[in-house]
């Protein structure tokens, strides 16, 4: 069996359009609002005994899964079948070997995951985390959000975090080269955030790039990120966007703010297709990112003259 058709056997079509538009049963098919064009009464049709779709409205088109996830994302067909085969597990098969390369990046994905669940646990167990917990609760800060955002805490101690990763395997170098350590002169290793509230900051394909942290006392900066390193760069991120990616094709809108905090209360409080630019500088990389998922952008940035200025650059970017 080819990869194509054991996706195609293994996928719900019903399922992965659900996350882009609300269907309801009419008979053997199901109907919804497109989710390609505007539209008041739903002309789009999902057919689950032969897993396929079809818009009888403006779009006036229809296909399979392929079809649908690469009119969605914009994709090529290339792309569709390795975020599908992702998605639902599937090996592909390749001509050459795993690259070095892509095995050190997953190994950098892998090694943040372990970083930000350590974190989150110090967060929700250590009594050093205390005021961190305190400062949450003052910003209004539930626990679902604490959860859902897999908030944390980094310990004062020189090399905390260090350490317990080297325990659980990784090296010094690969360590510092996630930019979750520094190294003095000397030569010795130091943990870079360090009695910080911990924000894990995640890619649309859900895997965590980076860190953002905030400090609990009056100190400057008051946050700080990750450095660039191989798998991230700030001026192609998007706080929030892995959750906030479904929530902005659906409602065919994206808010832009500034901060971290911004992003989880405001989905905390209903507005799921919000995210962060994480500052001022709104960036091109940042725009493309999100016009594969609406070209209907609202900027709710600071009312100051940084965020005015940061308005005025990026309607540049629409054009």
């Amino acid at each position: 069996m080819d990869s194509v058709t054991e996706i195609k056997n293994k996928a719900d079509i019903v399922e992965l359009i659900s996350q882009y538009t609300t269907l309801t049963r009419s008979g053997k098919t199901l109907k919804g609002l497109c989710p390609f064009h505007s539209e008041k009464h739903g002309s789009f049709f999902v057919y689950p005994d032969n897993q396929t779709w079809h818009c009888f409205g403006a779009c006036a088109t229809g296909g399979d899964i392929f079809s649908f996830i690469m009119k969605k994302e914009g994709l090529s067909f290339g792309e569709a079948l390795e975020r599908l085969a992702e998605k639902y597990g599937i090996s592909l098969p390749s001509r050459h070997e795993p690259s070095p390369a892509k095995d050190q990046l997953d190994d950098l994905y892998r090694l943040n995951a372990t970083a930000a669940q350590y974190f989150h646990d110090l967060l929700l167990t250590s009594p050093l985390a205390a005021r961190a917990r305190i400062y949450l609760e003052k910003r209004g800060v539930s626990a679902d959000s604490i959860a859902s955002f897999q908030l944390g805490y980094a310990v004062p101690e020189w090399q905390a975090l260090t350490d317990y990763l080297v325990q659980t395997g990784y090296t010094d170098e690969r360590i510092t080269e996630a930019g979750l350590s520094g190294r003095t002169d000397s030569g010795r290793h130091y943990d870079r955030f360090r009695d910080q509230i911990m924000i894990p900051i995640v890619d649309i394909r859900g895997r965590i790039t980076g860190f953002g942290a905030r400090v609990l006392d009056d100190s400057q900066p008051k946050y700080l990120n990750s450095p660039e390193t191989p798998v991230f760069s700030k001026s192609a991120t998007l706080f929030g966007i892995n959750t906030a990616a479904a929530a902005i094709r659906q409602a065919d809108t994206a808010i832009i703010v500034e901060g971290y905090f911004d992003v989880i209360i405001s989905h905390q409080f209903g507005f799921k297709n919000t995210v962060a630019s994480m500052g001022t500088a709104i960036t091109e990389k940042q725009i493309t990112i999100l016009k594969k998922l609406s070209h209907h952008l609202i900027l709710a940035l600071d009312a100051d003259a940084a965020g005015e200025e940061a308005m005025l650059r990026s309607v540049g970017y629409e054009n």
